[in-house]
């Protein structure tokens, strides 16, 4: 049984920020380096389809939920 639900918007959001973050590190650490100008699109982009993710999800979630005020689904 799971915890809690699974939240797909939240998993893009941090897989997005990670990669601004291993981004950072490789630079800081002389592996690369990373223009500032670069994170601007990374963490925007991220969070904007991070949002778009999650919207879908609650639109997906509401059309399977059932209504407790139909009559077709009540037992």
């Amino acid at each position: 049984m799971l915890r809690h639900e699974f939240q797909p918007g939240r998993l893009v959001a941090g897989a997005f920020l990670t990669l601004a973050a291993v981004l950072y590190a490789g630079d800081a650490g002389g592996a690369w380096e990373t223009p500032w100008f670069v994170m601007i699109p990374v963490v925007t982009g991220g969070l904007c389809l991070a949002g778009t993710v999650a919207f879908l999800t609650s639109l997906v979630r509401r059309r399977r939920t059932p209504d407790p005020r139909d009559p077709d689904t009540s037992a």
